[in-house]
This record gives structure tokens, C-alpha cells and sequence, in this order.
């Protein structure tokens, strides 16, 4: 599970990074984020709340839902947190 969550925070940072067209400072201080929270996001060692979520999305002018499918498509399809015990090598599947 470890291992999962450290995937999703390494495909929010790169979203993230790839959407942020000011320093970390400024786009910090405009949803009204410490500076090292947002470093932290970008480096891929926090997972945002929701709420924390939807701000970044509105400081970086994206909807929360655009930004969520970015870091979905990245992701990709058979990503998951829910193991699949049914299937013989425990691979993950996507619950839709």
C-alpha cells in the first residue's frame, strides 16, 4: 500500500509542476499555503486533503476535476489501492 501512495504523490507533483507557471512562493501565497507545504507537494512527499486539493487546482487555474483525470490518466488504468485477491498474481484493479 506504501508503494501506491507513494505513486499518486509522485504523479500529483509532476501534474503540479507541469501546471505551475509562477515560483512556488507566489502560487504558495495566493491559495494561502505555506511555501514548504507546496515544496513538499511538488517533491512528492505530502498528499494533499481535498480541500488542499481543490485549492492548488484554483491557484493553478484548472478545475479540481481536470486536474484529478491529469493525475488519473498518468496513473493509468490499473491503478488501485484495493488489491484484487481473485486474480493469481495479486495484481490491482480499478473499481469503477
Amino acid at each position: 500500500m506504501q508503494e501506491r501512495r507513494n505513486e499518486l504523490q509522485q504523479a500529483i507533483a509532476k501534474i503540479i509542476k507541469q501546471h505551475r507557471k509562477k515560483s512556488i512562493t507566489k502560487s504558495a501565497d495566493e491559495i494561502g499555503m505555506g511555501k514548504s507545504i507546496w515544496a513538499d507537494l511538488e517533491n512528492g512527499i505530502k498528499d494533499p486533503q481535498l480541500s488542499t486539493f481543490w485549492r492548488i487546482a484554483e491557484g493553478l487555474e484548472i478545475s479540481p476535476s481536470k486536474l484529478l483525470k491529469e493525475i488519473e490518466d498518468y496513473l493509468g488504468k490499473n491503478f488501485s489501492f484495493i488489491e484484487d485477491t481473485s486474480s493469481k498474481n495479486n495484481s490491482f484493479h480499478l473499481n469503477r
